[in-house]
């Protein structure tokens, strides 16, 4: 299939186009492109393009879409508030969430949903826990404040802070892929201090690379993160207890890592994800 498609979100889209479809990445003036990202891709122009279904992420995308094109619209984000309107409420089309916890609490109405969670491509065992510190990935801290947890990060010290817009906060700013799965996978813990988002795809990635995990119980992180892989609580001082024994003790560190990635290796692998889409390509393409 020719697939149409916006970067809204760089890592779900690079998991996105590893599928076998030829993918087309709209880009100016009504879209970033590629935007330098290396994708099995084509970046085109809405006027010139041929597709067979368009995956839609944002209401003014659906006007762009090209006359006769299947469209799925997919859904990234967790509601401001539970039980509020979906836009997409009562469409006729097929509303795709990223997360069961997603799909729970959206109002869609009439629409039909149906769940595909994440899949990443394996980074592999990248895990030393060489540096004993903690390692949390955010963007847009200041922006974003108490919903992405900024406000405890100090609780977790030592924590080096990676991601767009971290510089005003002392954090490290924002890396390529690469380079900041090898960095992550250099510190001994991984903190997930998420109050109100959807699923983040670095904490998957973290259980990947084979990180032991503390998060806050908050969204999907209690069906993401199982027991045996680290911590997950509401008391924020239990994290803070994880995450100093974590750092205090390797083995232990590492025990835990393992078991993160054999969790997330069956739960959140990249083949998965794959196939999943395709059952939905299937369906609305015909």
């Amino acid at each position: 299939m020719r697939i149409l498609l916006w970067h809204v979100h760089g890592s779900w889209t690079n998991s996105f186009v590893r599928g076998d479809h030829d993918y087309l990445v709209v880009g100016p003036p009504d879209g970033i492109g590629l935007a330098g990202r290396p994708w099995r891709a084509t970046e085109v122009s809405l006027s010139e393009v041929d597709a067979d279904l368009a995956v839609v992420q944002q209401p003014e995308q659906l006007g762009l879409v090209p006359r006769g094109v299947p469209v799925v619209y997919l859904e990234h984000n967790t509601p401001s508030a539970p039980g509020q309107r979906h836009p997409m409420a009562d469409w006729d089309g097929l509303l795709v969430h990223v997360t069961h916890f997603n799909d729970l609490m959206w109002d869609c109405g009439s629409t039909r949903t149906v769940v595909v969670e994440h899949g990443v491509a394996d980074p592999g065992p990248l895990y030393t826990g060489e540096l004993a510190r903690a390692v949390a990935v955010v963007n847009d801290p200041v922006r974003r404040g108490r919903i992405v947890g900024t406000d405890l990060l100090p609780r977790f010290e030592p924590i080096d802070v990676f991601g767009m817009n971290t510089e005003p906060i002392g954090g490290l700013g924002d890396h390529d892929l690469g380079s900041l799965h090898r960095e992550m996978a250099r510190r001994r813990v991984y903190v997930h201090p998420m109050r109100w988002t959807s699923l983040g795809l670095s904490l998957i990635e973290a259980m990947h690379i084979g990180m032991p995990v503390v998060a806050l119980a908050c969204t999907e992180a209690v069906r993401a993160v199982p027991e045996e892989a680290g911590t997950v609580s509401t008391d924020v001082e239990d994290l803070v207890r994880a995450t100093r024994e974590l750092i205090a003790d390797p083995a232990l560190a590492h025990e835990k890592g393992k078991r993160a990635r054999e969790f997330a290796l069956a739960r959140y692998g990249l083949d998965a994800f794959l196939r999943s889409w395709d059952d939905v390509v299937k369906e609305v393409a015909g």
